[in-house]
């Protein structure tokens, strides 16, 4: 019998299995975790869902493993994918995830302008 107190578990069965989750901001009605199925919770689903438009605006990828006791912010790995299979299939990032990518590698952020040559 259950307890009173008992809710279910987010953790997939086989206990030991990394899950990838993404937060997408929905504008005036916020950011939340989009909700997944455990089974399908794992990194290459998750780059997949991305690049087929499922997030609206992903703001952030965290992953985590209870067996191990461990979390991660992997935006940064995720936006690196991203851009990289991209590049492998010749186009463009997905407008959904252009400010997603260009957030977490850094684009636009300590960019150096080049000086104007002068002719001497």
């Amino acid at each position: 019998m259950r307890k009173s107190n008992w809710t279910p578990s987010i953790v997939p069965n086989g206990g030991d299995q990394t899950v990838y989750l993404v937060a997408d901001d929905f504008g005036k009605n916020g950011s939340a975790w989009h909700e997944t199925d455990c089974e399908t919770a794992d990194l290459e689903t998750v780059i997949q869902d991305l690049l087929s438009g499922q997030y609206a605006n992903p703001i952030r990828v965290v992953a985590f493993n209870t067996a191990e006791h461990w979390s991660e912010d992997v935006s940064v790995d995720v936006a690196h994918e991203l851009r990289r299979r991209c590049d492998l299939q010749m186009r463009d990032i997905p407008v959904p995830l252009q400010d997603f990518t260009d957030r977490y590698e850094g684009r636009y952020r300590d960019v150096q302008l080049p000086l104007p040559m002068r002719m001497v």
